[in-house]
């Protein structure tokens, strides 16, 4: 009997503690639930509870017709340095990389080879004069004898031919010296336009060879010219092949992102386009006076050739997107929730520009955009009022929903 009464109370004892787990267990369930409920009516206002939202008004605008594209700067004159007579290479002139202006002497080659080639050819010349002397000596003296029948026609003849032959050497001999002393000035390397000089190809010393070794090159810097091209959609979206009259400015973003300060000028287009590449080449020219830009820099060229009115400008987080295309969503008249498709164009700074599916006056929501659905009430508030009002948790869900559209 007693053993009876120790296994029933065991069985008690467990049958007690499976009851308090289960009750246990029904408690931390029903507190995860209440929680979760708490959580979702912190993060949702109630069904007849209006959601604060910003809104920004609608006011039409003019924006520029443009379009962008990569682009590379070039030298306006970019000048290859060879000499036109050969030698030995004596001494560089210059700095390499430093300013160099036109007639500037680069380079002296050794000159004495074409100092003595210059004396022979003056020496050939004082013969030639010499000769040409003689010879109209000669030919006065028989003209005459001809006249008292002395000589006979041909010996006449003879010392006018010879006379004119001289005459012929000297044309010949001063061409020549000419020649020589071009040929020496030559061994001073000049620059033929102004401009930033390039690295020196070779050493002092070398022997270097008349129009073919290169020497280095010298980049002319203002102006300077930028060469891009556009698609035949972008051209579309212009209004048509782009040509100096329909461009009205040029502008240039650096590689930091900052604007140049300049404006350029369309120099060149294409008359056609390019078949393989489905573009229209183009190159515009800045003045670069404080030189900041310099050759083979990778830019954006923007091209303006007008502007459109009656557009809306709208932040890029207040575009969403859908399979149907873009839309906003906009407050309507009962402050509820609408949605409006939009057609948009180009960026410009943080916002979208908005051709189609709005009108002036109504308000597009920029904010709280997550928590949105059509038709739901909104409590509206100028913008401007945002940082009025206290940090809200509706506020920082917008923030998040924001950074994720953007």
């Amino acid at each position: 009997m007693g053993v009876r009464v120790i296994d029933r109370v065991h069985a008690n004892a467990k049958r007690l503690s499976a009851s308090k787990k289960i009750v246990g267990a029904m408690m931390v369930a029903f507190t995860l639930v209440s929680c979760g409920k708490s959580e979702q009516q912190a993060g949702q206002p109630a069904g007849g509870q209006a959601l604060p939202v910003t809104v920004l008004p609608l006011e039409p605008t003019s924006v520029p017709v443009s379009a962008e594209a990569v682009a590379q700067t070039e030298g306006a004159r970019e000048v290859e340095i060879r000499p036109r007579v050969g030698g030995i290479l004596l001494k560089r002139l210059y700095e390499e990389g430093s300013p160099v202006k036109e007639g500037q002497v680069l380079f002296q080659i050794d000159p004495v080879p074409y100092q003595i080639a210059l004396e022979q050819a003056k020496a050939q010349l004082a013969q030639a004069q010499a000769k040409i002397a003689q010879t109209q000596r000669e030919a006065g003296r028989l003209k005459g004898l001809l006249e008292s029948n002395s000589i006979s026609q041909r010996e006449y003849d003879n010392a006018v031919s010879d006379d004119d032959v001289a005459k012929a050497a000297l044309l010949q001999s001063q061409a020549s010296v000419r020649e020589a002393e071009l040929n020496l000035s030559y061994t001073k390397v000049t620059a033929p336009v102004g401009g930033v000089s390039g690295r020196f190809q070779f050493s002092e010393g070398a022997l270097v060879s008349a129009n073919d070794s290169l020497l280095t090159t010298v980049v002319q810097l203002s102006p300077i010219w930028v060469r891009f091209s556009l698609s035949d959609n972008e051209l579309q979206q212009l209004g048509g092949s782009v040509t100096e009259k329909t461009v009205k400015k040029i502008t240039l973003k650096l590689p930091d992102g900052s604007e140049y300060s300049e404006n350029g000028k369309l120099n060149f287009a294409a008359s056609q386009i390019d078949p393989a590449l489905g573009t229209q080449q183009l190159r515009a020219t800045f003045t670069n006076a404080d030189k900041k830009l310099l050759p083979g820099q990778f830019v954006r060229a923007k091209v303006v050739v007008g502007e459109r009115d009656g557009v809306f400008l709208v932040p890029q987080v207040a575009v969403m997107n859908s399979q149907q295309g873009r839309f906003v969503y906009i407050v309507d008249e009962n402050n509820q929730a609408a949605v409006r498709p939009v057609v948009t164009g180009d960026w410009i700074g943080r916002d979208w520009v908005i051709l189609k599916g709005l009108n002036a006056g109504e308000k597009v929501v920029i904010d709280n955009l997550i928590k949105i659905r059509p038709g739901a009430p909104l409590q509206p508030h100028p913008a401007a009022e945002q940082g009025e009002a206290p940090a809200s948790e509706p506020q920082k869900s917008a923030g998040k929903a924001s950074s994720k559209l953007a």
